[in-house]
């Protein structure tokens, strides 16, 4: 778990249990959201992602009530995307 401030605004950074991620990873997640001004836009309940070159795409969920709790639920890695066209479901490319 990590603690920053945007704004005045105190911020709890953690991830999921699940979530098996190296430090290095986890430093850089730490580094983009802390860096990122547009935080402050989101509501209670909302998610949204981060792509990542070298992780994937980064899911956030975001908690206003109590605290302000930022949570980066999962990662999905590039072979892990497809796209649905029409009855085909393909890999992302």
């Amino acid at each position: 778990m990590y603690r920053f401030s945007i704004d005045g605004r105190e911020w709890i950074l953690r991830f999921s249990q699940h979530l098996e991620i190296e430090e290095k990873e986890k430093e850089s997640i730490i580094q983009s959201v802390i860096n990122w001004p547009k935080l402050k836009g989101f509501s209670h309940g909302d998610s949204f992602l981060l792509c990542d070159k070298e992780m994937g795409v980064i899911v956030f969920n975001i908690e206003t009530v109590p605290s302000f709790i930022l949570t980066v639920s999962t990662i999905v890695p590039k072979e892990q995307w497809y796209r649905k066209n029409g009855e085909l479901i393909n890999p992302y490319k």
